[in-house]
């Protein structure tokens, strides 16, 4: 038996935590950079799923093995319901899917696949640095994601190997045996990482050294099922009641299926025993565990989700109504300006009606668009603190109604609508979106040049100023007469802003050549100023691209709907003089 002593046991935990790092980095790495390829498709895919709960648990069981992270998903799911993107029945379909599409990161690491972990990082690193297309780097981080999760594998699992000969741990291992507290390691481990896929990596990795029995290793696994649905939990603070249900929902999905199979670890266990690959005869004992245990563990997880998926499935809708008993609607905080004016559920039956109160809140939303834009040039280039404070504030009021917006008709979209009305639902939806970027990007980008301008003290030249405020103006003239020409259905007005981009991009080179002219003046902090400067002009021109394509909403289609004068005031000025 090996001695304790100090300097066995810094190596295993230096052994140990390096491998761990290196296994939630490249987890980390993968992820994003399979988040980066499928890009907008996969939030489209959850954004959309309006149908049924068979194809919510497809689809969350399919994007969650793209992303190979159910806490992702989970906190996608959460993020939408916030919008209104998603029904809290939808978002409980798509959490069941996710809990099955985790289970295909431990069938990987349940291969004998980390003598092949470096080679991955090799080709994974080269198609990062080598290729110049975007594309093949990101696929590239991704291998070398897959690289790093095998190769801190093989260091946690060359840490442990010692430990074959220590015998407290080994004592240790056998008091896992009792299932409580199996399921409370893996719970409480799993809940401080936040990753079950590390955890199921970590059990894997001991089980495959003889470590860790098959039962002792289905108590672990049901306790990571616990510890991941923290992460959902903590996404959900702060959110509104129904991305908060969905959250309760994972947990109690995840508490209720360990409960069922808490008195039933033998029976799964003799069950992934039949299903498996079996051992040589020749293997007997620590060695023949090593070798079944891993793929008997990978397996019990899999068939632990996906029957618990099947189960639950059935009771979406009834459960999703216990929910919102059990946590109420709470007062809306909603100041007086974001609170929607003419969107009256009474009228979604009507979709005529229905659309024209749309069409007239989206006017309110491009008004209070408008308003931040037309403050934002002057608070970015001479606000303090308080300013860019008050400035991204105002985005608080163009999310409250633009989610208020989304949500009608969402709700619309269940109504029969014929083609017209439903492209019509289709039009509105866009516009809103594109308004609501354009309060974000001043929101993050144009606030950010502010607070970047005050932290490094930066001061903007009056020439500079002058061309840039120039280009401000036009950007607002095209903004608001975007808005008006959807408004009026103005296919003319429309068409102007199309046009503008001619003087909108005469107007950008001017204010980038007299950056570089001031390039070379000899002045402090002159290539910070530059590159805030052009970052400004930068995101204008962004700015600029949203109203040109509401303006292409108005012009390719046409869209000259039949209007019913309900004698409300437009909140948008009438009359634009073409620039």
């Amino acid at each position: 038996m090996l001695s304790f002593d100090t300097t066995f046991v810094s190596n295993i935990i230096i052994g140990l935590l390096g491998g761990l790092a290196l296994f939630l980095f490249g987890m980390g790495q993968m992820t994003q950079a399979l988040r980066d390829i499928a890009g907008l498709r996969m939030k489209s895919l959850l954004a959309k799923l309006t149908t049924n709960r068979f194809k919510a648990v497809f689809t969350g069981a399919f994007v969650t093995t793209i992303i190979q992270s159910s806490s992702v998903t989970t906190v996608l799911v959460v993020g939408f319901v916030s919008a209104g993107l998603l029904t809290l029945a939808q978002a409980i379909g798509i959490i069941l899917g996710a809990d099955i599409g985790t289970t295909i990161t431990a069938q990987i690491v349940a291969f004998k696949v980390t003598k092949y972990a470096l080679i991955l990082v090799a080709v994974g690193f080269a198609a990062m640095v080598i290729p110049k297309n975007k594309k093949t780097q990101r696929y590239g981080a991704m291998v070398m994601g897959l690289g790093l999760i095998f190769f801190g594998m093989e260091l946690m699992s060359t840490a442990t190997l010692p430990l074959r000969d220590y015998g407290p741990f080994i004592e240790t291992m056998r008091r896992l045996e009792n299932p409580f507290l199996g399921v409370l390691i893996g719970t409480l481990f799993t809940a401080i990482i936040q990753s079950s896929s590390a955890t199921m990596g970590i059990i894997i990795v001991l089980a495959s050294q003889g470590f860790v029995t098959l039962e002792a290793g289905i108590a672990l696994a049901l306790g990571a099922n616990i510890g991941t649905s923290v992460t959902a939990m903590l996404a959900s603070i702060g959110q509104p009641p129904d991305a908060v249900r969905a959250a309760v929902a994972h947990v109690l999905f995840k508490v209720i299926g360990v409960i069922l199979w808490f008195g039933l670890i033998s029976q799964l266990a003799l069950l992934v025993r039949w299903i498996s690959p079996v051992a040589p005869d020749s293997l007997t004992g620590t060695a023949k565990l090593a070798v079944e245990a891993p793929r008997q563990i990978a397996n019990a997880h899999t068939i632990f989700n996906v029957i618990n998926t099947f189960i639950f499935i059935w009771f979406i809708a009834p459960f999703a109504r216990f929910l919102t008993s059990l946590i109420p609607d709470r007062p809306e905080k909603v100041s007086e300006v974001a609170r929607p004016k003419y969107l009256d559920n009474n009228l979604l039956s009507t979709p005529e009606l229905a659309l024209d109160m749309s069409r007239r809140e989206l006017s309110r939303l491009g008004s209070l668009t408008l308003d931040m834009l037309d403050v934002s040039f002057v608070k970015v280039c001479h606000g303090d603190r308080d300013d860019m404070k008050a400035l991204a504030k105002m985005d608080d009021d163009i999310d409250a109604l633009y989610g208020k917006i989304v949500v009608y008709l969402r709700r619309l979209s269940h109504e029969n609508l014929s083609n017209q009305y439903s492209d019509r639902l289709a039009h509105y939806l866009a516009v809103a979106n594109y308004l609501e970027s354009i309060g974000d990007m001043i929101e993050t980008n144009m606030v950010d040049v502010g607070k970047a301008r005050i932290n490094q003290h930066v001061f903007m030249s009056k020439t500079t100023q002058d061309v840039l405020k120039n280009l401000h103006e036009q950007v607002m003239w095209s903004v608001k007469a975007s808005i008006q020409s959807f408004e009026t259905s103005d296919v003319e007005l429309a068409q102007h802003v199309i046009e503008s981009k001619l003087k909108v991009v005469e107007l950008a080179q001017q204010a980038e050549n007299q950056l570089t002219q001031r390039l070379i003046a000899e002045e402090p902090n002159r290539l910070d100023t530059f590159r805030l400067e052009s970052e400004m002009i930068e995101y204008l021109k962004r700015i600029y691209y949203f109203a040109k394509r509401i303006a292409k909403i108005v012009a390719d289609t046409d869209m000259v709907y039949k209007q019913v004068d309900l004698r409300i005031p437009s909140p948008v000025i009438n009359s634009i003089s073409v620039k």
